[in-house]
């Protein structure tokens, strides 16, 4: 057959429908526009575009509905016993190559001597399912290249397995919902490839929620399911892949909890050992102490005071941990990932070895230890009159704690802290005249027993002396580096908080309904390599350095002053601390994530371990319209409920206690189901 008939009435042919070709008989064909007769007995109107290329047999005119029916059925079994008998792999390897696209005459003359229509329709067909192969564009055959043809299989592969992967996915996501909510059903068997791709995919929706690839597959898998903020985590505690109390956070910032992870560079540790231990660095002999929580390890901070005609001389002694430190390298890396110490009430991970950061480079009572010494001057008014920092050896006196030295102040024994407290309280004063705003709130200790953990929540002693004496001695490191460091453009990471704070937020804030207020206006804080005033701290300047061993930001900054101490340019020039900040920035985020989640949680698990048998005390805070907020003062904890539910005459300062519903520890709600006002 050279050529095929034309479309015409009596003429048998072919169009797609929902992707298949369907038979038919043409009644009519003009001006382009066919009525046609189909083998489901039904009449259809089509363009002559939607004809496929092969056409006839043509019929003799005037057949009745049975003939034509009877004739479309003929056709239609013959092309499909036809269709059969057809290698379209066979005609593939004789036509690629030749030519990039082919009609259906052509490809029919590879395999047949004189074929007939019904032989065509045949070959189209099966050419039409051979998709990795061949592609219609009508009114050819577009003859893929080897290349491409083994793309398209490995991506039909690659969907049948998908499909039945979803298959699959979706009864047993459905069984697993079920045993999440008590339901003993029985999981479907699969194979263990669905099973691991079905475990894979859960651990990435769980620690990346964002992963694009997985989240199409996803959706599609967890079709009817209800929604869930926490589905995905819900579902494979069920599985028993992570355990009930699992850290996700902590899994998204790809923060290696166990100290082990420092195994990898223990030779670098003994180098810096070795160093720290044989720096040849003058002596101070001032009997520095140090103050910290009795549970303390990584002691990077202590002070000494005295008086000095009206003022005072205020030495903070740093731990030094970038001394000898080489930046860029191996440990520096892992290091600058994990960013900051971890103190959680599951326990703590340190940023440094813990052969560094909590033995070798730590201020401990236990012998001397190469240390940045930092003196500053300090007049009756506050104001800093001189800043020396020093790289020396020293020794520390005493390591002391936050009770013990609440404790020496009542007793009045120690007159150096009664000194360090005066200088402590007139610096605070100073940062209050400026807009220094303080907030003084429990801090609960929250601890954890037994397997299955019981939750139970301690306030500790209150010291509002010491942790003023602290926090402002080390504030004065901080502020006077800092103003030394724009002076002598030694470039830093600076911490910024540029915002404008009504005057009336200045002071020492205490009581709930007064911090919730003021926590109001306080914007987040910055990291930035350009100085900034900080609001609240109340200084121009401000960048920390008194934390090298917890916070990576510091090391760094301490890093900038000791190459300038040493005579050689700092590590970091202003164009890199630029380059580096925006991957610092993403590490604060997420690191700091882990720091501030995971102590919420376990204070919503107990409050659920507990909402059926006691009573919550609760401080109104906000007497909002329609919701009103309330502090939970032993938790340092903010809930949130309707109005009503705390009576109709409302104070913000209002002592309840609150009976609780419904607890979400993963989602941080607590359901308050009435209040009794104290």
């Amino acid at each position: 057959m050279t050529h095929l008939p034309a479309v015409q009435p009596g003429c048998i042919v072919e169009f797609l429908q929902d992707n298949q070709p369907v038979i038919a008989w043409v009644l009519e064909a003009v001006s382009g526009k066919t009525r046609v007769f189909t083998i489901a007995q039904r009449e259809a109107k089509l363009p002559v575009s939607r004809i496929l290329p092969w056409t006839g047999p043509v019929q003799a005119a005037g057949a009745s509905r049975s003939e034509m029916l009877e004739a479309l059925r003929t056709h239609h079994s013959r092309r499909d016993t036809l269709a059969e008998s057809i290698d379209t792999l066979e005609i593939w390897e004789l036509a690629q190559g030749e030519l990039a696209q082919a009609d259906i005459l052509w490809l029919g003359g590879l395999i047949f001597t004189d074929p007939t229509p019904d032989h065509l329709a045949a070959l189209g067909r099966k050419l039409l399912q051979t998709k990795t192969h061949f592609r219609f564009n009508p009114p050819q055959f577009e003859i893929f290249p080897e290349d491409v043809v083994l793309r398209r299989q490995e991506e039909l592969r690659r969907a049948e397995e998908r499909r039945r992967l979803v298959g699959f996915g979706q009864d047993f996501l459905r069984a697993l919902w079920d045993r999440a909510q008590g339901k003993a059903t029985p999981l479907p068997q699969a194979d263990a490839e669905h099973e691991a791709k079905l475990r894979a995919l859960l651990m990435t929706r769980i620690t990346a929620p964002d992963d694009r690839d997985s989240e199409t597959l996803w959706k599609t898998m967890a079709q009817g399911l209800p929604e869930e903020p926490w589905m995905e985590l819900l579902l494979a505690q069920a599985w028993g892949i992570v355990p009930r109390h699992y850290n996700v956070h902590l899994a998204r910032a790809e923060y290696d909890w166990e100290p082990s992870w420092a195994a990898a560079f223990a030779e670098e540790v003994e180098r810096l050992r070795t160093a720290h231990a044989e720096a040849d660095l003058p002596q101070v002999a001032t009997p520095f102490i140090t103050v910290d929580a009795a549970s303390t390890q990584d002691i990077d901070d202590g002070f000494w005071a005295e008086a000095e005609g009206e003022g005072w001389r205020v030495q903070m002694v740093l731990a030094c941990p970038a001394l000898a430190w080489a930046w860029h390298s191996p440990l520096d890396l892992a290091v600058r990932h994990r960013f900051s110490s971890l103190y959680l009430p599951e326990g703590v991970s340190h940023m440094l070895p813990e052969a560094l950061g909590t033995e070798a480079l730590s201020l401990r009572a236990d012998g001397p230890r190469p240390a940045l010494v930092v003196e500053c001057r300090v007049n009756a008014a506050g104001e800093i009159t001189q800043c020396t920092p020093q790289l020396a050896r020293v020794r520390i006196a005493a390591n002391t704690t936050y009770e013990a030295v609440e404790k020496a102040l009542r007793d009045g024994k120690v007159p150096m802290l009664e000194t360090a407290l005066a200088a402590a309280l007139t610096l605070r004063q100073r940062r209050i005249q400026h807009g220094a705003v303080i907030t003084e709130q429990p801090d609960p200790t929250i601890s954890l027993h037994g397997d299955q953990p019981e939750v139970r929540v301690h306030t500790p002693a209150s010291t509002p002396n010491a942790q003023a004496m602290v926090s402002e001695f080390m504030i004065l490191a901080n502020t006077a580096l800092a103003a030394l460091a724009v002076e002598q453009h030694i470039p830093l990471l600076f911490r910024t908080q540029n915002i404008g704070l009504p005057p009336e937020c200045a002071g020492v804030w205490s009581e709930p309904q007064d911090i919730y207020r003021i926590l109001g206006r306080m914007g987040p804080s910055l990291l930035e390599c350009v100085p900034r005033r900080h609001a609240t701290i109340a200084a121009k300047a401000y960048a920390t350095f008194t934390s090298p061993l917890r916070r990576y930001v510091d090391l760094i900054n301490m890093g900038q002053i000791l190459a300038v101490l040493h005579g050689t340019p700092p590590p970091f020039s202003h164009a890199d601390l630029e380059a580096l900040l925006p991957s610092l920035c993403l590490r604060a985020e997420m690191v700091g994530q882990v720091q501030r989640t995971r102590p919420r949680y376990w204070k919503f698990e107990y409050l659920r371990q507990r909402a059926k048998t006691r009573h919550f005390p609760a401080v109104l805070v906000d007497a909002g319209t329609p919701l009103a907020t309330v502090a939970l003062p032993d938790l340092a904890l903010f809930l949130k409920a309707p109005r009503k539910v705390f009576g109709d005459k409302l104070r913000v300062g209002q002592r309840f206690h609150l009976r609780l519903g419904r607890v979400d520890p993963l989602c941080g709600e607590a359901r308050i189901l009435e209040a009794f006002e104290v």
